[in-house]
């Protein structure tokens, strides 16, 4: 087994009727003002903006709002966040999305400190991040274990290259995981986040020398993806299947999937 260190800072709310506890958990951490990251308009349909923004409302936070976060994130969203988040003066950002809209949000926390976010990112002598705003994550989508990692993947579409970096600033303060809000997802979504969720894992498990308690550990989140993701293909409203799957997915890349194996993904 190799030598590691397993740290994850990030506060794990899950189960039914979670997301209205967004606001509190945001002021429990001291925030007054939030940049709302979010995707396509799905939230909107779901239910789920409603939710948070009422939770907002409750705890006399104030909120800003980026829409139109696409699936590879852009670097031109990023520094659009970022501007937004400089201008409005805000003291946090909330992700309210899947992976793509969480590692934007994370791109927009680090950013507003740094001269150029894009420096983060660089394969050679990247600049390391000291501070960034809080984060804090409704997920909608599970699949890239980012809700609870500190991972940031982001496209530079000049450069036409999609890079990533790791740090302990990227990591959220609070991730709110309620599975019910995952099931209108079109089951080709889901199946997709199965198989983003089982490559975290098979790229690890298949990398360096085996130690038997991640090994077993391993084996057990794939059994559990693939058996839960073919119950959702059937019924997308299975709760239990739902609700297993998300957590699976959460443990694929938190990091305790890859202690002492090494592998590409490996902290």
């Amino acid at each position: 087994m190799r030598n590691f260190v397993f740290h994850n800072p990030t506060k794990y709310v899950f189960g039914k009727d979670t997301v209205k506890k967004i606001g509190e958990e945001i002021a429990s951490f001291g925030s007054k003002k939030v940049l709302l990251v979010a995707g396509g308009g799905s939230i909107k349909k779901n239910g789920v903006y409603d939710t948070v923004v009422d939770s907002l409302k409750k705890h006399d936070i104030q909120w800003v709002e980026l829409w139109g976060v696409r699936p590879n994130p852009v670097l031109s969203k990023v520094r659009e966040g970022i501007e937004i988040a400089k201008k409005e003066n805000v003291d946090g950002v909330l992700a309210v999305g899947g992976g793509s809209v969480i590692d934007t949000a994370k791109a927009i926390a680090n950013g507003v400190f740094v001269d150029d976010v894009w420096k983060l990112y660089l394969r050679k002598n990247p600049l390391k991040p000291t501070k960034a705003l809080p984060i804090y994550v409704v997920l909608t989508l599970s699949a890239t274990g980012s809700e609870m990692n500190g991972t940031s993947v982001i496209t530079n579409e000049e450069q036409k290259v999609k890079w990533s970096y790791r740090s302990i600033t990227n990591y959220p303060k609070v991730s709110i995981v309620d599975p019910t809000v995952q099931f209108s997802l079109p089951q080709r979504q889901t199946a997709n986040g199965g198989s983003d969720s089982l490559s975290h894992i098979i790229e690890s498990y298949i990398t360096g020398k085996p130690t038997d308690t991640t090994v077993y550990f391993d084996e057990g989140l794939m059994r559990s993806i693939i058996d839960n993701i073919d119950r959702l293909m059937i019924d997308p409203k299975d709760y239990e299947a739902r609700a297993s799957f998300a957590w699976a997915a959460t443990l694929a890349f938190n990091g305790l999937s890859l202690t002492g194996l090494g592998g590409d993904w490996a902290a």
